[in-house]
């Protein structure tokens, strides 16, 4: 029997199906994993009418509950991105996981960006060499993103810079609405590029920015809230690697210890699958520590910012 494709869905037709395509839906599994709320607004339907389009999707998948082996099967095929360092990626438990998000938050300064340019040149070596054999679409939403540095590092892996560049697909947001707009129509250029990583740098500024003030605070989290569940449904739906950074701020109320913490609240702090946060030591040195994770133990690894990318220290 064959598959049946989108418009073959009972309530959809073609009209909506392209409809549903430009807004970024553009398998059943985009559409099973949709709120009616969602697919009403994507496509302008009714909600009764997206919530029998999700049902028909789901069945056609077959989703629903499945033992804890198979789980365990499918997690066999996750690859984890090398970082570029030992220590960092034996703290995170083999490097950054496909199908999960990870989040890496800490001052300016702390190496977040560093390591998000260094997982879009290591994503694209090949699987046996701590790569995904795939390309990266990069989310800069601060305009830290600098092609120069990534010629270096790719260098320092003896990989072709320009290829290397070619590989990586940036875009450059100004507001959270354009970013989220950039977030929901990702699905198309992830199958069409081979995309195995997804970076947004930093996912919280623009929204820290449009949203000011105790007044603004609930509607910026729930926003922030469906931008983050999108980021999610990429990570599910594809199958690949969502790498965020995140900004802090400093705790006047903190007597004593580090004063610093991750903006976004109790949103931020329930969605990344591994949360780690970096702070700088002496010289090129920064340290990072696992803050949350379901399966990694609390940790830190301290490693280098060089020229040739992040590093082990000199010691190891």
């Amino acid at each position: 029997m064959a598959k049946k494709e989108i418009a073959d869905l009972t309530g959809v037709g073609e009209k909506t199906a392209e409809k549903l395509k430009e807004a970024g839906y553009i398998d059943m599994m985009a559409i099973a994993a949709a709120s009616p709320a969602e697919l009403a607004e994507a496509a302008a339907l009714g909600e009764a009418t997206a919530a029998k389009i999700i049902e028909g999707a789901r069945e056609e998948l077959e989703i629903g509950f499945e033992t804890a082996a198979k789980v365990l099967e499918k997690r066999q095929s996750v690859i984890r991105i090398t970082t570029g360092c030992k220590s960092l990626d034996t703290l995170l438990g083999g490097g950054i996981e496909t199908g999960s998000t990870t989040e890496f938050h800490g001052a300016f300064g702390s190496g977040k960006s560093q390591v998000a340019h260094q997982l879009s040149v290591t994503v694209q070596l090949p699987v046996e060499s701590g790569g995904a054999g795939g390309a990266c679409l990069y989310i800069d939403t601060e305009g830290t993103f600098r092609p120069e540095r990534i010629l270096q590092m790719a260098k320092a892996l003896n990989m072709d810079g320009d290829e290397v560049l070619k590989n990586i697909h940036v875009g450059r947001v100004y507001n959270s609405d354009h970013q989220c707009v950039m977030i929901e129509k990702a699905g198309e250029i992830i199958r069409e590029k081979n995309i195995k990583l997804v970076i947004v740098d930093s996912v919280t500024a623009c929204f820290r920015s449009d949203f000011s003030g105790r007044g603004e605070l609930a509607a910026r989290q729930q926003k922030l809230n469906r931008h983050l569940h999108t980021l999610q449904r990429l990570a599910d739906v594809f199958g690949v690697a969502v790498y965020i950074t995140n900004q802090v701020m400093a705790r006047p109320d903190l007597m004593f210890g580090d004063p610093t913490t991750a903006i976004g609240g109790h949103i931020m702090g329930h969605f990344a699958a591994v949360r780690a946060y970096l702070r700088k030591s002496k010289g090129e040195l920064r340290v990072a520590r696992i803050v949350d994770s379901p399966s990694l133990p609390e940790g830190e690894a301290v490693f280098r910012v060089c020229t040739e990318g992040v590093r082990d220290t000199e010691e190891d």
